[in-house]
């Protein structure tokens, strides 16, 4: 229970980083339940995924970012402007880091943090290091430089050593991040864990399907909308359209004999019937757009950018 000794606290929290260091995990991890879509590729995450997590002290709204880099094109500057923004509206970040990479391959770790640097130490709300990914990291005492240089890149930053995907030290991070939190009541109701639509969401699901089948740089080159969505009699209807920029892309998602396209459909079923809670009817069909990700109209259509 919340006394004046330990005000209740409200607040948001950007999840900033490169690209596959976790972010998407720990923001599941901290939901206890899945919010944002999760791939061993990077650059899965292309909007900002909200998760609010709510407990007896405070209500903390998290927004999952896309990972900063500098690769060229229109999209991935839209990506770096949604991250960018996230931060904005933050009242603290926590800037994710993967030990078990930067352990291995030292000279990795200025590469990848390069487009972070200058704009985490201007930052003006408190900057939190999550060294991740610390469950991959056999010797542990290779954990301590990596630490030490992200240490010396942010002066102002608390580091934490953690693994998102087992848990390990998150509640420790947590608890840093709820302490500086700003004083307030619950924005939302106890039980919601995200701000975004169901369709948005089955749009994820399936692009997370499509990023597991598919090799490659094909996966950057797909995009996922929902165009029908009915539910009738306990059954929900999802229509989903996979854009593509290449009549070879095309061939590729719905693959030989169309067996592709139906494992990811099969896949992807079965986490729209946990997301919605009954059954579900998927269709998906592909269609080409060429050079979608250099569409600004289409990319903010998507949600992205500006």
């Amino acid at each position: 229970m919340t006394t004046q000794q330990n005000p209740f606290r409200f607040g948001t929290v950007a999840l900033l980083g490169p690209p596959n260091a976790g972010k998407s995990t720990l923001l599941n991890t901290v939901l206890g339940q899945k919010v944002a879509i999760v791939t061993p590729k990077p650059q899965t995450t292309r909007n900002q995924i909200t998760g609010i997590l709510t407990d007896e002290g405070a209500q903390i709204v998290f927004l999952d970012t896309p990972g900063v880099h500098r690769m060229k094109g229109r999209l991935n500057r839209f990506l770096n402007l949604s991250a960018w923004q996230a931060v904005e509206q933050a009242d603290a970040v926590v800037v994710l880091a993967d030990a078990g990479l930067y352990a291995k391959k030292p000279a990795l770790l200025d590469k990848e943090l390069a487009p972070l640097v200058e704009g985490v130490r201007r930052l003006a709300q408190p900057v939190f290091v999550a060294v991740n990914k610390i469950d991959q990291v056999r010797d542990k005492a290779g954990l301590l430089p990596v630490m030490q240089a992200l240490g010396a890149l942010w002066p102002q930053a608390e580091v934490f050593p953690v693994s998102a995907a087992s848990g390990q030290g998150v509640p420790e991070l947590l608890g840093a991040v709820r302490a500086v939190l700003p004083e307030g009541q619950a924005m939302f109701p106890e039980d919601q864990l995200s701000t975004l639509p169901l369709r948005f969401l089955a749009a994820e699901a399936i692009r997370e399907q499509l990023f597991l089948a598919l090799r490659q740089e094909l996966p950057y080159s797909v995009a996922v909308e929902i165009e029908q969505w009915e539910e009738i009699d306990g059954l929900t209807r999802i229509g989903g359209l996979i854009w593509v920029g290449r009549d070879s892309h095309k061939a590729m998602v719905i693959g030989k004999g169309g067996q592709t396209l139906k494992a990811v459909g099969q896949a992807a079923r079965q986490e729209l019937k946990a997301l919605v809670g009954g059954k579900v009817h998927l269709e998906l069909w592909a269609k080409v757009r060429r050079d979608w990700t250099e569409d600004p109209h289409f990319l903010r259509g998507l949600g992205l950018g500006e």
